[in-house]
């Protein structure tokens, strides 16, 4: 019996290489003869740059940049001797910042820029940014700013680069920017598909989590139509209904109107990079899959969809694990997984499911695969 283990990371607890690790142990003490092919994943967030390491062997290159709130840190990005690989969060992300420094109406890509130009001057022509977990919603012009882009108000200030200032910009200079966007390909990597403002845009969805007031998401709301109409007048960019241009408080449509970026799924892009398809060149019996929260936001394009995708592909029977699971019957019936088993399912207080994650994912693992082998057999 071959089973492929292939989850994302179980935030705030385990890596997707540790909750891997969780479930072979789950497994092997019911069959220690169960194959076991390991493959976590990631969908562009944070973790992402983690796997893919994880998967090949990659160059780090550390930059002193500008966090959020423009203090200098040290981040990294790697890369392979062609593409690099950068994710925002590492300059701008939320996790980088105390509950209390957090409000996305202060905060700047601009480190994100500082790294996606340290990239271009090491010689990389091929750059890959992964956008998830962001303290922002500046649509993208710190990392403008970081690159040669000048906003100005219609006094002919020069406009600080965060989220505030984007009802001011009146005009977009670009003649002098440090690249040359001809000689270059950039690939924007997400996992959700907001759009840049609006009900559902960036600052509706996300900005109160990243500490905004209901008065400052108005104001990031009706900045980002703004930003719209400028960018479409000085760089004849339309991105305001572009799947994803909300992620990272509109940094996808940023990259699409300052890197002339394309942009890509989030777990399409790890299953094609890490060749995920090569495992079914011979049979596979179960997959098991999983994140530490399942809910319907599971269904937008996270690890677990594009797993439930391959699964009803290759026509191999999958099963879900998580910390907590929401929304079953949708999940469920969208999806067709055998079962979904969560760890706070079995009666654990939460602070007990994070701290001890793993030996609860190997009590399921073991069930599960008990089970399985029960209707197999």
């Amino acid at each position: 019996m071959r089973v492929l283990i292939a989850p994302d990371k179980f935030k705030g607890s385990l890596s997707a290489v540790e909750v891997c690790d969780a479930i072979e142990r789950g497994i092997k003490k019911f069959d220690r003869s169960i194959e076991i092919i390991k493959h976590p994943l990631a969908d562009g967030g944070e973790g992402t740059l983690e796997i893919l390491n994880n998967h090949f062997k990659l160059l780090t290159h550390s930059v002193v940049v500008k966090d959020p709130l423009f203090k200098e840190i040290v981040a990294s990005y790697l890369g392979t001797e062609k593409t690099a690989f950068i994710e925002m969060s590492s300059a701008s992300g939320l996790q980088l910042l105390e509950p209390q420094q957090r409000n996305c109406y202060y905060t700047t890509t601009f480190g994100t820029g500082q790294l996606i130009l340290d990239a271009v001057q090491k010689g990389y022509n091929d750059i890959v940014l992964f956008i998830g977990g962001s303290a922002t919603n500046d649509a993208g012009i710190g990392m403008a700013e970081a690159l040669g882009y000048q906003f100005f108000d219609n006094q002919n200030n020069r406009l600080s680069p965060i989220g505030k200032e984007l009802i001011n910009i009146s005009r977009i200079e670009y003649k002098h920017i440090f690249i040359d966007l001809n000689q270059l390909n950039f690939t924007v990597v997400c996992d959700v598909k907001n759009l840049l403002y609006g009900k559902n845009g960036a600052s509706f969805v996300y900005a109160k989590q990243k500490g905004a007031s209901d008065q400052e998401i108005e104001q990031l709301d009706k900045g980002l139509k703004h930003f719209n109409l400028q960018v479409e007048k000085y760089l004849s960019k339309k991105v305001a209904t572009v799947e994803g241009a909300g992620a990272a408080g509109g940094l996808g449509a940023g990259a699409l109107c300052f890197l002339n970026a394309s942009m890509k799924s989030g777990i399409r892009f790890m299953i094609d990079q890490t060749n995920f398809h090569r495992h079914f060149l011979n049979k596979i019996d179960l997959i098991i899959t999983g994140e530490g929260c399942v809910d319907k936001q599971t269904l937008e394009g996270k690890v677990v969809k594009g797993i439930s995708e391959i699964s009803n592909q290759f026509n191999v029977p999958f099963c879900i694990v998580s910390g907590v699971a929401k929304d079953k019957e949708l999940v469920i019936h969208s999806l067709k997984p055998i079962a979904i088993n969560a760890i706070m399912d079995l009666n654990v207080s939460f602070d007990d499911a994070i701290l001890n994650a793993a030996k609860y994912l190997e009590e399921i693992a073991f069930e599960r695969i008990r089970s399985f082998n029960v209707k197999v057999y």
